[in-house]
């Protein structure tokens, strides 16, 4: 043992037990200071392991996203026009038919009809403007599901190829019409009307083997109905499709 004196009070200092004590004091602060790195480190694992989880859930999210939005009709570039003809249906049409064709000139477009008719006015600008599409290099396809009826079935008529489901429906009849006013007012309207008709009757003569003797001979004072394997027949459409989902029965 080796001893020290404490300079003259009569104490010894014990050299070995002191180191022996630092030493214990040491070890014992190097382990404190591994179980806190160890804390540390399980913290920061802890942390790790969150952090993965969460850019796993993002991930699946926007795969998921990315997933509803590929399945879309809008990434498929196809609208379908459902109810009425009136002016806020077609605007809202001919607003998103627009933004493609802009961002996406020369794109193929389908539009799937099932509505009852409506607005003559209306409908024949939505015909432009998807004659006008045509003219672009868009080829369109024009669909229908349901029924297309009245200016619906014009409607069809203004696609690249033209398509009904099985158990859709055309139905084709005169124009219908309200008029108010002084007796010349009223013979001025009829004429108007009679000129929208001739153009009616020439569109489904132009798109079919139709003749326009003998569309006005079936829409005479009467709806005329016509099932898909009639317009088929006729050529008033281009294909009969089981489900409106894959190709169908082509005309020969």
């Amino acid at each position: 043992m080796s001893t020290t004196d404490d300079g003259g009070n009569g104490r010894k200092w014990d050299r070995s037990a002191a180191e022996k004590k630092a030493t214990a004091a040491l070890i014992e602060a190097e382990a404190e200071t591994e179980k806190q790195r160890g804390r540390k480190s399980k913290l920061e694992a802890d942390i790790m392991r969150m952090k993965t989880e969460l850019a796993k859930r993002e991930y699946q999210d926007a795969k998921d996203m990315d997933d509803r939005v590929k399945a879309a009709d809008d990434y498929h570039f196809i609208y379908r026009f459902y109810g009425a003809v009136t002016n806020a249906s077609v605007s809202t049409c001919i607003d998103r038919l627009t933004e493609w064709h802009r961002l996406s000139p020369g794109q193929d477009i389908e539009i799937i009809f099932n509505s009852p008719g409506g607005s003559v006015v209306d409908g024949f600008e939505l015909f432009d403007f998807i004659v006008g599409l045509r003219e672009a290099g868009h080829r369109v396809t024009t669909g229908c599901t349901g029924i297309a009826a009245s200016m619906a079935g014009i409607l069809v008529q203004a696609g690249t190829h033209r398509w009904m489901s099985a158990e859709s429906w055309y139905m084709i009849h005169r124009t219908a019409f309200g008029a108010i006013g002084k007796t010349f007012e009223i013979e001025d309207t009829v004429e108007w009307i009679k000129r929208i008709e001739a153009r009616i009757k020439k569109i489904f003569a132009s798109r079919s083997d139709l003749t326009e003797a003998k569309i006005k001979r079936n829409w005479e004072r009467k709806d005329w109905w016509i099932d898909s394997d009639e317009a088929l027949e006729l050529g008033l459409v281009d294909e009969v499709r089981s489900s409106g989902l894959v190709p169908g029965r082509e005309r020969k």
